[in-house]
């Protein structure tokens, strides 16, 4: 298909604080050319990442006890999009990250992990590696989208279409994802709700206008050209920006070589495509027709009346996924819980493992006490042990945790090697790796930090926890 493809994996994101937090690693050697580009070859490479401390980069962190990364790596995989260029933010997590694809993928994919600064943005992450792109067609996904949404449909949408740039769309989650319809507050207590608005044509395949974070009830600016060009638009505050996105090479290299202040995609270069594609400042080659270096450019409706779409000088198109895809981000500590409960739930198909006939998945080495019961849409992983009449609902423990007698877990995530005692009460919360947890501790809406201790009685709720 003539597609390379670039995953924006992130590193150390403070929205998922204290979930991810900044691995400290002993004196490690590191191989990096002055392209800041890995490759991982060497068992003494990944020798080296096991003395690190066993801290979490966002690519890593686990969904159903795999890492994130894992669900988009997968999915491009079966879209035989096997070309990639992972880029994650600063040398440790590339470190870590292109240790672990170099295991998990070797023989199956063509990886190379690339990294850029820290808070770069994605426009600035594509800069970096933009040296780097030779095929026609670029295919942008972010490494935290958990979907069975097939890539390989977003790109052939983009090439039916000779697009510009074409986006993946999804019905916005219900809850968790950053990109669900939030609310700010105002005006004593007041709260406005926000949500992307998107303007597509009759047929649905052509945006005509993006915002992202809108106040929903607000007046929405639209520009009189694009009405008068289409006739009509329809307004969507229903759809998710996915942050897969099928570029032209040749457009996405001049808009980020010409506007070195934009720094997102979403933000920045996606909506300005989508803005400027009735009277194009965008050019093959040569000095922009309508000052590109200049001023945000403004479209005069009147000039432009008897416009037809078909005229335009480039096409941005969406892909509307089907309402029963699964397609969701791991991009906040709500999204996290929710991606997790639903991989071992109603999305199960998405996990990559066996069911029982109880709808749950426990390890064969997994070990249960007496009159202890693990419910439907659970995970129990390899090595784990239960006490005595413990009771686990809907939720995902990892591997070779030691859970005591009289323990209940509720809607929650507990990541590897954690240490919970007798009498715990935990519910709707995160712990994560080598934390501990002393007797009756009570823990409601919390976030435990990796290797954290809760004292004997100690008792919680709607807390991060974490080491200083």
């Amino acid at each position: 298909m003539d597609f390379q493809v670039v995953v924006m994996a992130g590193g150390y994101s403070k929205n998922l604080a204290p979930l991810v937090s900044e691995a400290h690693f002993l004196h490690l050697l590191v191989f990096v050319s002055q392209s800041f580009r890995f490759r991982f070859p060497s068992s003494l490479t990944r020798t080296r990442l096991s003395l690190a401390m066993q801290e979490m980069p966002k690519p890593l962190l686990p969904v159903a006890n795999r890492p994130v990364l894992s669900y988009v790596l997968e999915l491009l995989e079966a879209s035989n999009l096997k070309d990639l260029i992972v880029v994650v933010e600063g040398e440790d997590v590339a470190l870590r990250v292109g240790g672990w694809i170099s295991g998990a993928y070797v023989d199956r994919l063509h990886v190379e992990v690339a990294a850029v600064p820290e808070e770069v943005g994605t426009a600035g992450a594509l800069r970096a590696v933009a040296h780097h792109l030779t095929a026609k067609d670029i295919l942008v996904v972010s490494g935290d989208l958990v979907s069975d949404v097939p890539p390989g449909a977003v790109a052939a949408t983009h090439r039916r279409l000779d697009a510009a740039v074409t986006a993946l769309l999804c019905i916005t989650p219900v809850s968790g994802s950053s990109e669900s319809v939030s609310s700010v507050g105002k005006d004593k207590g007041r709260k406005l709700p926000r949500a992307n608005i998107v303007g597509l044509d009759h047929t649905r395949q052509y945006l005509l206008h993006v915002a992202a974070g809108a106040e929903v009830g607000k007046d929405i600016k639209i520009q009189k050209s694009i009405l008068q060009a289409n006739g009509q638009m329809e307004i969507r505050a229903d759809l998710m920006d996915a942050h897969m996105y099928a570029f032209q090479r040749t457009i996405l290299q001049e808009v980020l070589d010409q506007k070195e202040m934009f720094h997102s995609i979403k933000h920045d270069v996606f909506p300005y495509l989508v803005r400027t594609q009735l009277r194009s400042e965008i050019l093959d080659k040569g000095a922009p027709k309508n000052g590109l270096n200049g001023a945000d450019y403004t479209l005069n409706g009147s000039d432009l009346a008897s416009e037809n779409l078909t005229n335009r000088t480039h096409k941005c198109c969406a892909y509307i996924a089907n309402k029963s895809k699964y397609c969701s981000r791991l991009n906040s500590v709500q999204a996290f819980c929710d991606i997790n409960r639903d991989v071992v739930g109603e999305a199960g198909h998405l996990s990559g493992y066996s069911f029982s006939a109880q709808n749950n998945i426990v390890h064969p080495s997994a070990e249960l006490g007496s009159k202890t019961t693990v419910g439907p849409q659970c995970m129990l992983d390899e090595g784990s042990k239960l006490g005595d009449k413990c009771s686990v609902k809907r939720s995902v423990i990892g591997r070779h945790c030691r859970i005591g007698s009289n323990v209940k877990i509720f809607n929650s995530v507990v990541m590897n090697h954690v240490t919970i005692e007798d009498g715990c009460f935990i519910q709707g919360s995160v712990i994560c790796n080598n934390a501990q947890l002393q007797e009756r501790v009570v823990l409601k809406d919390c976030q435990v930090g990796a290797g954290y201790v809760l004292t004997v009685g100690s008792e919680y709720k709607s807390e991060p926890l974490s080491k200083k």
